[in-house]
């Protein structure tokens, strides 16, 4: 079986959030499943350093409505064959995959992932220069939406997979872009890729598609709702019968308390006795009052309205109060920056906050930290609760998405059943939340229910090999189709 996975980011190369992290973990599972799965990835700066022996695999000279492209060929340092699509017209560029220096979109985006998209397409068609030809196409999130729509029109195409990581984002550009793009006429109406007069890649991408993927079981079901269904929903409830939702699962290898390096101590769920160094050195490195037995928070997020940090930062005062203490790591919205700094100089000793990212501060912060947050609004799937759970955690999460699926809430029952393993709220508002943290403390306090919720989120199972089987049985399904 070959499949041909196209994705805007994949760590370690580029990321920028959780999609990175599944284009690197999902086809290494792949691969490791004797699936031949290829990478395709844009030639940015990032990915020419680190990949310094890519060796030229074709040329396409005359893509209508695109530069010149050369397809580069490597392989992933976890064994993956790789291609890279070298554009230096379009890809080679400071900033990031999506914006400038700045945090100002790029202006031909739309030509950016048009580009990458229409590649994904040719690749898996009868066009396709190449002697490799995957008998399915994977694409990921608006970026590569539109290469299920070049392939619907394309001779020879492979069926395609369709994956929504987050509906939030679509790639809504003006309507002369189809056209510049190279996309028939009768791509562009409602039945089609138009959107309110203008183009959608996530529109083309879930109405061409043969079957489409999010990232959970609720998420499947929440973006067929007018809550969460971001405009989409009515086309999505009329293709339920082709739409899965599939949990994401986590790196293991990476994300192992008991062989971290950034950690001071390794511990496991058998001997949990290290967590206590590196809650020490945690609060030691953010500024905190050194202290075993207070219960401290962590938070590893998007500063954003979607992540809910605005309800983190309205109940601080009541959380450093009971008492309690923060660790804050992120960025995003500039006022939401300036107030965790501004809490942080409030309440010092209490909230430690660092703004920007550092790898090795998340993975401290989920080793020291006891209590981990994770309010979102809507969450597709999330990757730091499960973090937390393998690393002793236990997090506090809103009833949404994939936070709902893979925490189960903290009750005597649950207990009992040796299922509990966090803190799950319903009400989306600070009071909601506050009590959740008021119901972790308490549980805090009590060392057996505590331990036992440690050792329940450690022993589970959040590794890809289930979830990557679940992609390979679409895969087949498609093939026999």
């Amino acid at each position: 079986m070959r499949v041909l996975f196209a994705t805007s980011e994949a760590a370690p190369l580029i990321k920028t959030g959780g999609l990175a992290d599944v284009s690197a973990a999902l086809p290494a599972a792949l691969h490791g499943m004797g699936v031949d799965v290829r990478v395709l990835l844009p030639g940015y700066p990032q990915v020419l350093k680190a990949l310094p022996s890519l060796q030229t695999a074709a040329d396409f000279p005359a893509l209508p409505g695109f530069p010149h492209v050369r397809l580069l060929f490597g392989i992933l340092p976890d064994g993956v064959p790789l291609w890279v699509v070298e554009c230096p017209e379009l890809y080679l560029r400071g900033g990031g995959p999506y914006q400038d220096e700045h945090g100002v979109d790029w202006m031909d985006n739309a030509q950016r992932f048009g580009l990458l998209s229409k590649i994904a397409a040719v690749l898996g068609s009868a066009d396709s220069p190449l002697e490799w030809k995957p008998d399915v196409v994977h694409c990921s999130d608006w970026q590569t939406a539109l290469a299920p729509a070049y392939l619907h029109f394309a001779p020879g195409a492979a069926p395609c997979v369709m994956t929504v990581h987050n509906l939030a984002f679509q790639g809504v550009f003006p309507p002369q872009t189809a056209a510049e793009l190279g996309l028939p006429a009768e791509c562009f109406q409602p039945e089609g890729a138009e959107y309110y007069g203008e183009l959608s890649f996530m529109k083309a991408g879930l109405y061409y598609a043969d079957h489409i993927t999010t990232v959970s079981p609720s998420y499947a079901e929440e973006i067929q709702t007018d809550v969460l269904g971001f405009g989409m929903q009515g086309l999505l409830a009329h293709r339920r019968e082709v739409l899965s939702g599939i949990l994401n699962g986590i790196d293991t290898e990476e994300w192992n308390p008991a062989a971290d390096p950034n950690l001071v101590q390794a511990y496991d769920a058998a001997n949990i006795r290290g967590k206590s160094a590196n809650k020490r050195e945690l609060q030691r490195r953010m500024g905190l009052h050194v202290d075993p037995d207070v219960p401290l928070f962590g938070m590893v997020s998007r500063f954003t309205h979607q992540k809910g940090l605005d309800l983190v930062l309205e109940i601080a005062p009541q959380l450093v109060a009971l008492p309690a203490q923060l660790v804050l790591l992120g960025s995003g919205d500039a006022g939401m920056q300036r107030t965790v700094l501004e809490l942080s100089h409030r309440y010092s000793g209490q909230v430690g906050a660092y703004v920007g990212f550092d790898e090795g501060l998340s993975h401290l912060i989920e080793a020291g930290a006891d209590i981990f947050l994770m309010p979102s609004r809507f969450e597709p799937c999330g990757l730091n609760q499960m973090y937390s759970q393998r690393y002793g955690t236990p997090p506090v999460v809103h009833a949404t998405g994939g936070l709902i699926d893979t925490v189960v809430d903290c009750s005597a029952a649950s207990l009992k059943r040796g299922e509990a393993t966090g803190f799950v709220f319903d009400s989306m508002d600070a009071t909601g939340l506050l009590e959740a943290v008021r119901r972790a403390v308490v549980a805090y306090r009590n060392k057996k229910t505590w331990r036992a919720l440690q050792r329940n989120g450690m022993n589970k199972d959040f590794g890809w090999d289930k979830s990557a089987a679940a992609y390979r049985d679409i895969y087949l399904g498609l093939m026999r189709r």
